[in-house]
């Protein structure tokens, strides 16, 4: 009776049935249980949610067993989930006050179909379909997108792909924000400082299968006059055949870069009342290769 009484003058929190969580009022309990076709879970499977204007809610991975579990606001969200080797899911899920736990249950990722390997040989990335981008959040406000409209690169595939070998090089002058005068502050002292470093280049021997398309590749990228270790995300798409009977290999990856790592202090430039872009830098590339037919240089 006493812990009746109890339960009634606390309104603002109740219990996520299934899941044991006190869930505060306004808010539900979204879960869901990760698994591959066969049934088995898949533990570390990454999730995101969004709200209706796409802005991300919550993220993470499902625990050892699958599950999925986040508190949100009540409304209307898109959960994508995703894991090596997998083809990702993407639903609808509707967190009313009348269901305090909601989800769509078991969701079953469908193994990646892998495409083709390439043969042996040397390949080079094509400028005109290629694209090196990047994003960083600008202090305070919203995010700067760029890119870097020259470079070039190399691509070795051994006998198997994890034999392979990675070179580019990227023209640090040529950075573009579509803003011209943040452009020529980062090609300055406070960032680049393309006088002295002129090149940024990355390096790999490293290739690393994670099932399905999905491949890790890994090696040193000197930027600022300084090598770290950073590794890529790298997804696979496959061999086409282009309109001139030319053969192609695509190639998306992404990583992260802390401008801390490169000796490009963003604290000290905070201090000195410069503030262009944030700490994080995120790397988004989408990459063409042909058959290499002509010397590493810039175009």
């Amino acid at each position: 009776m006493i812990s009746r009484l109890i339960d009634r003058r606390k309104p603002s929190r109740r219990r996520g049935s299934s899941a044991g969580f006190a869930v505060p009022s306004g808010a539900g309990l979204l879960t869901c249980r990760v698994v591959d076709p066969v049934g088995e879970p898949l533990g570390q499977a990454d999730f995101t949610v969004t709200d209706s204007r796409g802005q991300k809610v919550v993220s993470g991975q499902a625990d050892p067993y699958g599950r999925v579990v986040a508190t949100v606001p009540l409304g209307d969200y898109r959960l994508h989930v995703s894991a090596d080797g997998f083809d990702p899911y993407r639903g609808t899920v509707p967190v009313t006050a009348d269901r305090g736990v909601a989800g769509p249950g078991d969701i079953t990722l469908q193994t990646s179909q892998s495409f083709s390997l390439p043969e042996s040989g040397d390949w080079e990335i094509e400028q005109a379909h290629t694209r090196i981008g990047f994003s960083a959040r600008h202090i305070g406000l919203a995010k700067v997108y760029g890119r870097f409209n020259r470079f070039a690169g190399a691509i070795r595939i051994g006998r198997t792909i994890e034999e392979s070998a990675m070179h580019v090089v990227i023209d640090a002058a040529s950075i573009d924000t579509n803003v011209k005068m943040r452009d020529d502050h980062l090609r300055s002292g406070d960032f680049l400082d393309v006088e002295r470093y002129p090149t940024l280049e990355f390096y790999s021997e490293r290739f690393v299968h994670r099932g399905g398309n999905a491949w890790t590749i890994t090696g040193g990228l000197t930027l600022h006059g300084v090598t770290r270790t950073v590794s890529l995300d790298a997804n696979y798409g496959g061999i086409r055949v282009g309109m001139e009977d030319e053969t192609r290999l695509a190639v998306k990856a992404t990583t992260e870069l802390h401008r801390e790592d490169y000796t490009i202090d963003w604290q000290t430039m905070l201090a000195r009342g410069i503030a262009v872009v944030g700490s994080t830098v995120q790397i988004d590339l989408d990459i063409q290769v042909v058959p290499k037919g002509t010397e590493l240089k810039f175009k």
